[in-house]
Formats: structure tokens, C-alpha cells, sequence
């Protein structure tokens, strides 16, 4: 394998010693074999241990996460170099000859040579267009394109270059195979957007297992769902780590391949492997825009599969612009299907129907943020194809989609009963953020809100997770209420999630999301997706309020209140099915969602009534998911002398450590880049294509951040006012009151027919042609092919039996059997036993065989 980096033998003297890389770096492939391993050790050996050999997950996923700390702290004490954005040596030093079969240069090298040729140079038009003159594109400097700005926003005098410093980044790769004279390679890169991921990954997987030790303990295929786990840890782990683009398909394919086994783990329960064959087939409708992507930037790269060279050619004009724009739109597609994007979202709140820390890895780390990477690491392509810079129309396809679903997300939350539900709609929503992001040009800001939102969305996940450990395994907000009183950490860790989320101050979504909405404001984008990020923030913290209130205030309305028992009595004697369960149907009705504008005292009137249904109905699903939690088995049958369920309870240590922790990091994953503390983010992330493209980097903007935190108050305040204060505004049942208002709340109860939309139309307008063909082809002709199969070898059979077998070979048989009878026959009347006939025989021999000699003799003379 070819080692590539700055050593110092390379560049020579003191100056380059800070650039040779360490250990963990050459090393760097050993972060993704752990879980590679996990995954082995776990199918083939976890059932012979206690556990299902969740330790191998846990153990070997703490290691991962040692060293790719370990790898951080490396890292930070890499020498650096400072490149001026948009100018030759940042283009230059964006690759640097590292792929396989090419010729490496060590990056000083490299820029001195960029410097004294002055090429290459980027090539990005300015203001969304192109000077043209005779017909020919010049492409203008690009360093007119990301000005650095003052600190009100404003940009700095034309003709000045921002410059970065940038931790050059490290590559091995070694051939893979051949396609003809192309050698493919397989190898790691690693630069701060790598650091920065893979390190995550391995943070939040590691708790999660350790979170499901405790979830999971008794669950029926626990080996499965360890393996499962570590091998889509893996997928991520490799995809972030990657060289070449087929790598990182390879890595994209195992998680989509890992998700359907997560989601569909209780697979007996149809809604579950519905959820999970949906969301396989949604991702793989977005999977087909990434294979044409990468097909297309292969070929107009020159056939490579190197992303960094990729990047270089991209930033340099070298991949023809139709080619360009074409890929870019094709791996946007896949960007919207992995990331649950609109209109393809719909699968991932379905998604939720897997157990519930496999979602928190899904929406926090791996999976739904892979499009977002995919984006982030192929951002030259998307920023010089769709002209992200100082875009004239103010707008373009990655930003318009971004925004579109902030705000689409967001509404559906409202109309949400599952706590797991809202967080996932919540999930598409903040993921719309990143995605708008990166199509307005914050760069930074976008992977920064990536690296964060992973910390409390898996909090809220996991958290909504110990809340339903200990209310009958339910996620129906109207079984809680008043759980602050009962699960204390679980209550303190879940607001602390709940804040950054709606982006408060201090906390990490504040920070994230504030670098986003900067560079909406100031990258040509003025307020069109400023307006729409704090619309979105108003209508989070909104959501959020009602989930909190929901849950935690109030009175509990579970299964153990004396109503509550009296129900389940009733319903143990009157409810009871084929197996001794209420039906499915009456624990729907059950949780028929709750109209818009009912108080939250009439929800829990009526989720109290209904609990002994809930409560009854539960065992059904615990018969198929198996037993979780001791303390909520402990409740017997209604005719026993224990109370049915038990009151709420705080979760085990295995559920509230993780929890504790991610609550730490949902403050301090914010701050690393505040002003204040030199913007260490955004410094340790950068990468030689984002400077090279010269992507805008603005300033810190005090009118801004306060003006978005001001519109995510408005509707926390709003919120609280409806919820906590009972103020209605005149709006109270204005559903089941005004027309216009029972459509709206219809549109999103519906999520705007979307799944009709899909699932009645496109689906079946596909799958019933698509049936009917295949079924007039199997009558018709296969059916005709077998038949008339059959009806020749009937025929061949016939003449076989009839002819040959009858008249040819028992023919020839019996016929020698009858000469052998008759010759038989005449030789019985020559054995007389007369010596007188046997001497007869003798001399009529002797004379016949006499003539026979003699008539020889005469013929021939």
C-alpha cells in the first residue's frame, strides 16, 4: 500500500517535521475493521455467550472510539499550511498525485511549483454566470468569490484573498483490481471533515450499544441485532474513510443493506417489515442517481475513481459543464433518498418501527447523514455545477430543497402522537438545515450543524427510548405526562437535548445553526433562506414544547392508575382474542390521534380512559418482541394481588450514562467554535477542495444570531402559552370550527398524501400493469413453453416405450431368446445318447467337411 503524506525526509528540514503523519493516521483503516470484526465475533460466536456477545459490540466499539479520539488529538498537532482560497496552490494541493498508479508529489512541492506557474486556478464563474467573449467562457478568479467579510456580515474590498489554514490531508492507496489499462484502487483518506466524522460515528455507535445492553437485554434475536450494528458501523466508518467514490459506494450500499435488517428486527409484526422493505426501496430509488453520478464524474474525470482528483477536476474546469451539472443532479437524487429529503422523507418517520437505539444510530450518525457527507465530500462538484456562489437567481435545486423541507417537516411534527414520530420528522427537518447549508454555501456551517445535531438528536432518541422503558414500552405521548417527578436524569438530559435542538443559547444547535443561516444572509442569499431557517426554528421549538409538556408536566395517564386497572380488567375478560390479547384494531382506536386544538386536559382524560385497552394490548406486543424491562414484567395478571405496571421508574445505568453524556456534549459540541474560542471547528475541518473552490467563509454576525434566536423565542413562547398557560388565542378546536382549518389539519394527518400519492398511484399504477404483464407472459409463454415441454417429452416418452423399448430392444431380446429356444429345441433330439448315431454324425461330418475341402481345392486350380 503507498503511504502518501508530508514527511519529513520529503519536504526537508524543521519546517516539515509538524507534517508527518502519525501512526493512527497510516493506520487509520483499523477504526473500520473493529466493527468489521464485531460483526463476525458476534454472528458466529454471540450465541454461546450470555448476552448474545454484546460485549464483543461494546468492547470493540470502545476501542474504536479510543482511537479515533486518539486520532483527533493526532491530528490537531499536524502542521499546516495556508492557502489563499481559490488561488493555484490551493487548487494544486487539493491532490497531490495520490491515487493509485499515479506519481505522488509532497504537497510543498506541489504548491511552490502552483505558485511559480500560477496553474492551475479555479474555475468558477462569479455572480451565477460567465463573462463571454467571441463565443468563449472565461472563467473569473475565483477568490472574487468568497470575500472575506467584515465583522457586521459585510464583504471586504474586492481583489483580497482569505487565507486558511489547512492540515494536509493523508492518503493510502494500494490497486484493488483492473478494468483494462484502469487500475482500480482501494485506500483512506484522511483530512479534518474525516477526523470529524469518524469520530462521531464511533462516539455515538459505542453508546448505543452499550444503551441497548440494557434495552435489549432479553430480546429474542439480540446476536442478530449486535451483528447487525457493528457491520452498519462499519458501512459508515468505511464510507467516511474513503479514497475512491466506488469505495464509498460500497460503504453507502452496507448501510442501506443494515437498515432494512434494523428496521425490520421484530419482522413478525407486518407494520415493521412494511417500514422496513419501504425504506429500502425509497433509498434505492435515490440509489440510482448516485451509481449514474459516479459513472458520470468517472468517465468526465478521466477515469478515476479518486474523489480528491475528482475535486481538483471539478474546481479546474476539467470535467465538461453539461457533465457536471448532470452528476450533480444525479447524486443530489441520492442525496434526497439516503437523507430524507422531500419528496422522498416519507420512509424514514416509518422507520421508527425498529428498535428504538438502531434509530437513534440512524438519525444521529450514520444512514440519513451519509447523504449529507456524500454532498460535503463531493462539494466542488454540486458548488461549481449549480454555481453556489453569489448565485444570481437567488436560489438553486440543493438550497430550494433544503428549505422546502425545514418547513414541511416541521408541520407534520404537530400532528404526531409517537414521541418517536415527531423526532424523526424532526430528524428530516434539521437534516433540510444541512442540506440548505451546503446549498447556500455554508460549508462549514453545514457539516459543523451535522457534527452537533448528532449529539442530542441521539439524546432525544435514546431518551425517548428510557421513557419508554419504563411506561409499558409505549411511545404514545398521551401514556406519559408528569415523568419529570418519577425519571429525574431522564427529565434533565432530555431538556438539555430539547434546547440545543430548538438551537437556544448557550447550547450546540445554537452555534450550528446560527453558521448556517449566517451564510444564507451572506453569501448572495440575502433573506429569501434566512426567513426560512427561522421559520423552521420557530416551528422546532414549537414541536418540541408540545413534546415536553406532553411527557413530562402534568399528571402520568399510564396503565397504573385504578381507572386504568378497572379497564384492563375489562378488557382481560372482554378484550380477549384467539390468544388470549385484544385485537390490534381496539389498540388503535385507542390511539386515534387527537384532533388539533383539543386541551391538553381533554387528551388526558381520554388517554386515561383508554390506558386498560393500552395496557391489555401491550402484552401482544410484547409477546412478539420479547421481554425488556424487569421492572415492567413485574406486573401480573389483573386478578393478582400487584398493581398492573407499576408506577414510571427511572431507567438502569446502562440507559442514563449514555444519556449523561450526550447531554455534556449537547453544550460543549457548540462552543468549540465559537468566536470567543477561535472558531476551532472550523479551523480543524478544513479541507483543501472547500478553500480551492474558494467557498465563502463569513464572519461571526451578531444581528443575525440574535435575530433568528429572537424568532425560535416567538414560537417557544407561543407554545408555552398553549400548553403550559392555556391561552388558546380564539383558536381552540378551530379544526372541527372552520373549513379551511379542518382541510389544513386533514393535509398534514394525511402528510400531504404523499404515501397515497406513492404507494396508490405510482406504485400500483406500476405494479398492476407490471402484474398483468408478467401475468399474460407466464400464461402465455412460459406456460405455452412448459406445456409444449410436456407434451413433446409425452411424445418422446410414447415412441421411446412403444418403438424402441417394445418393438427394437424387447424385440431383439425376446427374438434372441427364440432362436436360443428353437436352436435348443433341435439340439435335444441329437443328444439320443446312441453311440451309433453319435458315430454317424461323426463320418457325415467328416464327409461334408471332405467336400468342402475338395471343392476348395478344385476352384482353385
Amino acid at each position: 500500500m503507498k503511504h502518501v503524506g508530508l514527511l519529513a525526509s520529503e519536504a526537508g528540514g524543521a519546517a516539515a517535521e509538524g507534517f508527518e503523519a502519525g501512526w493512527l493516521t497510516r493506520h487509520v483503516w483499523l477504526i473500520p475493521l473493529l466493527p468489521v470484526a464485531s460483526f463476525v465475533l458476534t454472528l458466529f460466536l454471540g450465541k454461546r455467550f450470555k448476552g448474545g456477545g454484546a460485549f464483543f459490540g461494546v468492547g470493540l466499539m470502545g476501542l474504536a472510539l479510543v482511537l479515533s479520539t486518539a486520532l483527533g488529538f493526532e491530528w490537531m498537532g499536524r502542521g499546516h499550511v495556508e492557502l489563499e482560497e481559490g488561488q493555484p496552490p490551493a487548487v494544486a494541493a487539493t491532490y497531490r498525485g495520490t491515487a493509485s498508479g499515479d506519481q505522488e508529489h509532497p504537497v510543498q512541492q506541489v504548491i511552490e511549483d502552483a505558485e511559480r506557474t500560477g496553474q492551475p486556478k479555479a474555475s468558477i464563474p462569479s455572480h451565477g454566470g460567465s463573462e463571454e467573449k467571441g463565443g468563449e467562457e472565461h472563467a473569473l478568479p475565483a477568490g472574487r468569490l468568497s470575500l472575506p467579510t467584515t465583522e457586521s456580515g459585510g464583504e471586504a474590498p474586492a481583489g483580497e484573498h482569505h487565507a486558511i489554514e489547512v492540515r494536509p490531508y493523508h492518503e493510502a492507496e494500494a490497486g484493488w483490481f483492473h478494468i483494462g489499462p484502469i487500475e482500480v484502487g482501494f485506500g483512506f483518506h484522511v483530512d479534518g471533515f474525516a477526523v470529524v466524522m469518524l469520530f462521531t460515528v464511533c462516539f455515538i455507535s459505542f453508546l448505543v450499544h452499550l444503551f441497548s445492553t440494557e434495552y435489549l437485554r432479553d430480546d429474542r434475536r439480540r446476536t442478530h441485532y449486535f451483528a447487525s450494528l457493528g457491520l452498519f458501523t462499519a458501512g459508515m466508518l468505511l464510507m467516511v474513510s474513503s479514497s475512491t467514490s466506488l469505495q464509498l459506494l460500497l460503504g453507502w450500499e452496507i448501510m442501506g443493506l443494515c437498515s432494512f435488517l434494523l428496521i425490520g428486527h421484530w419482522w413478525e409484526e407486518s407494520k415493521n417489515s412494511d417500514a422496513a422493505l419501504k425504506a429500502f426501496f425509497t433509498t434505492r430509488t435515490g440509489d440510482v442517481g448516485l451509481l449514474v453520478g459516479l459513472s458520470i464524474l468517472f468517465f468526465g474525470a478521466g477515469q478515476t475513481f479518486n474523489i480528491a482528483k475528482i475535486n481538483q477536476q471539478a474546481i479546474t474546469a476539467g470535467i465538461p459543464r453539461t457533465w457536471l451539472v448532470a452528476a450533480a443532479v444525479a447524486l443530489f437524487i441520492a442525496c434526497i433518498g439516503k437523507s430524507a429529503q422531500f419528496p422522498l422523507h416519507t420512509w424514514l418517520p416509518d422507520a421508527m418501527a425498529g428498535p428504538t437505539p438502531a434509530s437513534a444510530l440512524i438519525h444521529a450518525a450514520t444512514m440519513v447523514v451519509a447523504g449529507v457527507y456524500m454532498v460535503g465530500r463531493f462539494y466542488p462538484v454540486f458548488f461549481s455545477a449549480f454555481r453556489i456562489a453569489n448565485n444570481a437567481l437567488g436560489f438553486n435545486i440543493v438550497a430550494l430543497i433544503g428549505g422546502i423541507t425545514i418547513i414541511i417537516a416541521g408541520l407534520l411534527a404537530f400532528v404526531q402522537q409517537d414521541i418517536k414520530k415527531v423526532l424523526a420528522y424532526s430528524t428530516v427537518s434539521q437534516l433540510g438545515y444541512m442540506v440548505m447549508g451546503l446549498g447556500v454555501g455554508a460549508w462549514t456551517g453545514a457539516i459543523f450543524h451535522l457534527f452537533t445535531h448528532a449529539f442530542f438528536k441521539a439524546l432525544l432518541f435514546m431518551g425517548a427510548g428510557s421513557i419508554s422503558h419504563a411506561c409499558w414500552h409505549s411511545f404514545d405521548m398521551r401514556d406519559f405526562g408528569g415523568l419529570r417527578k418519577h425519571m429525574p436524569k431522564t427529565f434533565v438530559t432530555f431538556m438539555i437535548g430539547t434546547a440545543a435542538l430548538m438551537g437556544l443559547f448557550p447550547f450546540a444547535g445554537f452555534w450550528s445553526k446560527d453558521e448556517i443561516l449566517l451564510g444564507a444572509y451572506s453569501n448572495g442569499y440575502r433573506y429569501t433562506f434566512l426567513i426560512v431557517g427561522s421559520v423552521g426554528a420557530a416551528l422546532t421549538c414549537a414541536y418540541m414544547t408540545r413534546v415536553v409538556y406532553k411527557t413530562f408536566f402534568g399528571e402520568y395517564t399510564g396503565p397504573h392508575t385504578p381507572e386504568a386497572i378497572e379497564h384492563a380488567e375489562h378488557a382481560a375478560h372482554a378484550g380477549h382474542g384467539e390468544h388470549g390479547h385484544v385485537t390490534s384494531a381496539a389498540h388503535e382506536e385507542a390511539h386515534a390521534p387527537a384532533l388539533v386544538g383539543a386541551t391538553p386536559y381533554q387528551e388526558g382524560a381520554k388517554a386515561s380512559a383508554d390506558s386498560g385497552v393500552k395496557a391489555a394490548a401491550h402484552d401482544t406486543a410484547q409477546a412478539e418482541r420479547g421481554p425488556h424491562d424487569d421492572e415492567a414484567e413485574k406486573a401480573h395478571d389483573p386478578h393478582g394481588n400487584e398493581p398492573l405496571g407499576g408506577y414510571p421508574h427511572e431507567s438502569p445505568w446502562p440507559i442514563t450514562v449514555p444519556l449523561m453524556v450526550l447531554a455534556v456534549m449537547s453544550v460543549v459540541a457548540g462552543i468549540i467554535n465559537a468566536p470567543f474560542l477561535g472558531l476551532q471547528f472550523t479551523h480543524f475541518s478544513a479541507i483543501e477542495p472547500i478553500v480551492a473552490a474558494g467557498v465563502p467563509e463569513p464572519l461571526f454576525n451578531v444581528g443575525v444570531a440574535v435575530g433568528t434566536s429572537l424568532a425560535a423565542l416567538v414560537g417557544l413562547g407561543i407554545a408555552y402559552g398553549w400548553w403550559f398557560a392555556g391561552a388558546r388565542f380564539g383558536l381552540d378546536g378551530i379544526s372541527r370550527r372552520n373549513k379551511l382549518a379542518g382541510a389544513g389539519f386533514r393535509l398534514l394527518e394525511q402528510k400531504y398524501y404523499l404515501d397515497a400519492l406513492y404507494e396508490r398511484v405510482i406504485v400500483r399504477g406500476i405494479k398492476g400493469p407490471v402484474a398483468t404483464a408478467a401475468y399474460w407472459f407466464n400464461q402465455n409463454v412460459l406456460d405455452g413453453i412448459i406445456h409444449g415441454t410436456a407434451s413433446g417429452a409425452r411424445r418422446a416418452a410414447s415412441f421411446t416405450y412403444d418403438v424402441l423399448d417394445q418393438e427394437v430392444v424387447d424385440g431383439t431380446v425376446n427374438g434372441v431368446g427364440a432362436g436360443a429356444t428353437g436352436l435348443g429345441r433341435g439340439f435335444k433330439h441329437m443328444a439320443s445318447g446312441k453311440v451309433q448315431q453319435y458315430v454317424a454324425y461323426l463320418i457325415g461330418g467328416a464327409a461334408a467337411g471332405a467336400l468342402v475341402i475338395f471343392a476348395i481345392t478344385f476352384n482353385r486350380s
